[in-house]
C-alpha cells in the first residue's frame, strides 16, 4: 500500500473526514519512530524527513510524508509548524525516585552510604502531605521539560507521597506507573512500616488508582534488605490478588548489597531467587540495575518474562559498576532506560544515553543512536508491556510525543552541520542533548510543556 492510500485509509478507520477535521492536530516536521528493536529488525526505524504527524482525541491517526498527503487533505488541517525540528515519541524512564529530586548531586558515597546521609532523611520529609504535593509538582514539570512522558517511579513510604504523586500527574493527563514504598526493616524507625500496614496501604492505594485515567500502580518493595519474609510474601500476595499492577525494586546494583542479601536470605540461591521464592518475578515485574548478575540470573529473568532497569548515570555516579546491555539482551531479557534521580544526575534521557554509550564503551561495546534513541522511546514501552499503546507513532498509539531542536547551543549547530548522514546527525543530538534541545512536549495530544 503506498503512503497516500495508507494515509487515508487511517483517517478513514479512526472515522476521520473532512467535516470531523477541525478536531484533528496535524504537526509538520521530521518523525522518527521505530517499530521493533533496530538492532534485530533492519526496517524498524521509521525516519520521515518532511512529515505529517496526524491526532485526533489524543490518539495517533497517522505518521506520514508530508508531500504524499493530498493536498486538499491538508487544506483542511490546521498544522502545526515545526519544520527543521524532530519529533519522537515521548521518552520512557522507566526508573526514578521523585522524593530524591531535592538531593540529587550529593556527594562522596556509594549505594548503602548514601542511602543512610542523604536518601533516608529527605525522604522523611514526604510525611507531610503539603510538602510532598509541592514536591510532586515540580518532578512533574521537570520530566516533561525533559521530553519524558512516562515514568516508573518510586514514591516514599508514606501513602500521601503516592497520593501527592499521581494527583500532580493526573492533572497532566500522564500515563505514570507509581507505588508506596515498603520497607519494613533496616530503615530508620521514621520511615518503617510494618508488613500488615504496608500491605493494607498498597491494597487500598491500588484500589483508588489503578487504572485511574492513565494512572497505573506498582508494589515497591525498595529493595530485599529493608523487607522482611513477611512483608516480600505480602506483597507477593497483593500480585496475586491484582494480576494486572507492577512490581518494582532494585536488584545487584552494588556488591555489598549483594552480600548483605545472602546473609539476610541463606536460604536462598541468589539475590533474585529471594525475589523469585515470594512470587515477585514476572512479566510485569522491573528491576532497576542488575549490574551484578550471577550464573543462571539472566535466564532466569528471562522464563519469568521479567524486565530490567538501565541506568547508566547513577551506575557511575555511586560507582556501582557496568551495565551489560548486550548480554542481557541477547538473553532475552526486556530493558529499558532509567535515569534514576536522584543518584542519576539529570532527568534528561538524552543524557542518560550519554553515560549510556559510554558504559559500553567501556566493556567494548557499541551503542549506536538508533539503537539508544529505541531504548528511551519504544524500548521503554516494551519493558513496561505498554508497545500497544505508547512509545512509536503507529496508528491508535497514544500521542505523547516530544519536539526535539537538533542544535541547541552554538556548538551543537556547528557539529550539526558537519553531520552528512541521519546517524551522524542523530548521535550527536544523543551525545550533547539535554533539556535545552526540547522544544515541546505533549501529553495525550495536547501541549503540556513548551520552552520559553
Amino acid at each position: 500500500m503506498n503512503r497516500t492510500v495508507y494515509f487515508i485509509v487511517c483517517l478513514l478507520c479512526l472515522g476521520v473526514t473532512m467535516s470531523a477535521s477541525a478536531a484533528t492536530q496535524a504537526y509538520r516536521a521530521s518523525l522518527l519512530y521505530f517499530t521493533a528493536d533496530p538492532t534485530r529488525d533492519a526496517n524498524a526505524t521509521h525516519y520521515l524527513e518532511d512529515g505529517l504527524l496526524l491526532i485526533r482525541d489524543g490518539h495517533v491517526v497517522a505518521a506520514s510524508d508530508y508531500a504524499s498527503v493530498p493536498a486538499a487533505q491538508r487544506r483542511q488541517l490546521t498544522i502545526t509548524d515545526y519544520r527543521g525540528k524532530l519529533l519522537l515519541p515521548g521518552f520512557v524512564d522507566t526508573h526514578i525516585h521523585f522524593p530524591q529530586t531535592e538531593m540529587i548531586a550529593s556527594y562522596g558515597e556509594q549505594l548503602l552510604e548514601w542511602l543512610n546521609s542523604y536518601t533516608f532523611p529527605t525522604e522523611r520529609k514526604f510525611a507531610d502531605a503539603g510538602y510532598a504535593r509541592q514536591r510532586a509538582g515540580f518532578f512533574i514539570d521537570e520530566l516533561l521539560r525533559n521530553g519524558t512522558t512516562t515514568a516508573l517511579v518510586f514514591a516514599t513510604v508514606h501513602p500521601q507521597s503516592v497520593d501527592a504523586l499521581f494527583e500532580a500527574a493526573a492533572a497532566k493527563q500522564m500515563r505514570l506507573i507509581a507505588g508506596k514504598v515498603l520497607m519494613d526493616r533496616n530503615a530508620p524507625d521514621y520511615l518503617r512500616d510494618t508488613a500488615q500496614r504496608g500491605y493494607d496501604e498498597s491494597r487500598a492505594l491500588i484500589r483508588k488508582w489503578h487504572h485511574h485515567g492513565r494512572l497505573l500502580y506498582a508494589v515497591t518493595p525498595r529493595f530485599a534488605p529493608t523487607s522482611t519474609p513477611q512483608q516480600l510474601a505480602l506483597a507477593g500476595k497483593l500480585l496475586q490478588e491484582f494480576p494486572d499492577v507492577y512490581l518494582q525494586t532494585h536488584l545487584s546494583e552494588n556488591k555489598n548489597e549483594i552480600a548483605w542479601v545472602k546473609s539476610l536470605f541463606p536460604e536462598r540461591k541468589g539475590y533474585l531467587d529471594v525475589y523469585d521464592h515470594y512470587g515477585l518475578a514476572g512479566p510485569r515485574s522491573l528491576f532497576a540495575h542488575a549490574i551484578h548478575l550471577e550464573d543462571g540470573e539472566a535466564q532466569t529473568l528471562a522464563a519469568r518474562g521479567a524486565a530490567v532497569a538501565f541506568c547508566p548515570t547513577s551506575n557511575l555516579f555511586l560507582g556501582s559498576g557496568l551495565f551489560r546491555l548486550h548480554p542481557l539482551k541477547q538473553a532475552g531479557v526486556r530493558v529499558g532506560l532509567g535515569t534514576d534521580v536522584g543518584a542519576g544526575t539529570s532527568f534528561s534521557m538524552l543524557q542518560t544515553l550519554n553515560e549510556g554509550y559510554k558504559v559500553q564503551q567501556l566493556q567494548g561495546e557499541k551503542l549506536s543512536a538508533r539503537e539508544g534513541l529505541y531504548q528511551a522511546t519504544l524500548g521503554g514501552a516494551e519493558a513496561l508491556q505498554l508497545a500497544d499503546r505508547i512509545g512509536s507513532f503507529q496508528p491508535g498509539r497514544e500521542a505523547d510525543f516530544v519536539v526535539l531542536e537538533w542544535g541547541a547551543t552554538p556548538l551543537q549547530q556547528l557539529r550539526q552541520s558537519q553531520a552528512r548522514t541521519l546517524d551522524d546527525r542523530l548521535f550527536a543530538l544523543m551525545m550533547q542533548g539535554d533539556d535545552r534541545n526540547v522544544v515541546a512536549t505533549y501529553v495525550n495530544g495536547e501541549q503540556a510543556y513548551r520552552r520559553p
